[in-house]
């Protein structure tokens, strides 16, 4: 990977690698020359994504399981430079009818398998002189979102331990932030934009009038990746085209103060 005249070589892995903005990630990561490890709870997805990336190794593991994640380290057989939390579930419902098992699945995938994944991984670059972790939030972690309840309150509590992680591993030299996705066409809001009404009411409200990219995802994931990201540490950067900020603006006012 050239930076600045420079050639670095870098390792990756990607957590939920097998589709979607993970399958995105690691594709990309592959072509600006990083050895990828695609960690997927599919393997047979892993391997058809790994497959097709110039030095990728599939990795089989549940985030959930600690002793998985270890033997899938092992196999990589190197500390990576950077570890990348993505995978994630998310289950629809009203917090006031939600079934326990729905709101402990989602915070069990999407905070503390992260926080199983970040521990292992910190571990190793610890003794290794440092690393970046990028965890994907979410803007439902920033603004409530009717009917997410788990997903939303999960990606909040990863916001925190993000910044939590980043102050507790600064001595090592290992940065921790987060990318929190608006409405991005691919992933788990791929049937969601299937819709052509959703998806056009929607990109009607976001100010940059469009919907993001699986690659505006990934190009800013591996931005905190990179050594030009070195001084950036415990942030958390929204990739919504301006969503988040336009609450305002999808309220009527008069014509006097519009004019």
């Amino acid at each position: 990977m050239l930076y600045k005249n420079r050639i670095i070589t870098k390792s990756i892995i990607i957590t939920g690698a097998g589709s979607g903005i993970g399958k995105s990630i690691a594709q990309l990561a592959g072509e600006r020359g990083f050895r990828v490890g695609v960690l997927d709870l599919d393997e047979e997805k892993a391997t058809e994504v790994a497959s097709g990336i110039p030095n990728a190794i599939a990795l089989h593991a549940s985030t959930t399981d600690p002793e998985k994640i270890e033997q899938a380290l092992d196999k990589f057989g190197e500390v990576p430079d950077a570890l990348v939390n993505n995978a994630g579930i998310v289950r629809f419902g009203s917090l006031i009818d939600l079934p326990l098992s729905d709101w402990q699945s989602v915070l069990e995938v999407n905070l503390t398998g992260v926080f199983i994944c970040s521990q292992a991984v910190a571990q190793r670059m610890k003794d290794n002189g440092g690393g970046s972790i990028v965890n994907m939030t979410s803007v439902a972690g920033i603004q409530p979102n009717v009917g997410g309840g788990s997903y939303g309150s999960g990606k909040a509590g990863l916001h925190l331990l993000t910044r939590q992680m980043s102050v507790e591993w600064g001595d090592y030299l290992i940065r921790v932030n987060s990318v929190a996705p608006g409405f991005i066409d691919g992933g788990m809001s791929t049937p969601i934009f299937a819709d052509s009404d959703i998806r056009s009411s929607r990109e009607s409200r976001v100010p940059s009038r469009r919907l993001g990219t699986v690659n505006d995802v990934a190009n800013t994931v591996l931005f905190l990746c990179s050594d030009e990201a070195s001084y950036v540490n415990g942030n958390q950067i929204v990739v919504d085209g301006g969503l988040t900020s336009s609450l305002m603006a999808n309220f009527p006012r008069p014509e006097s103060l519009t004019s």
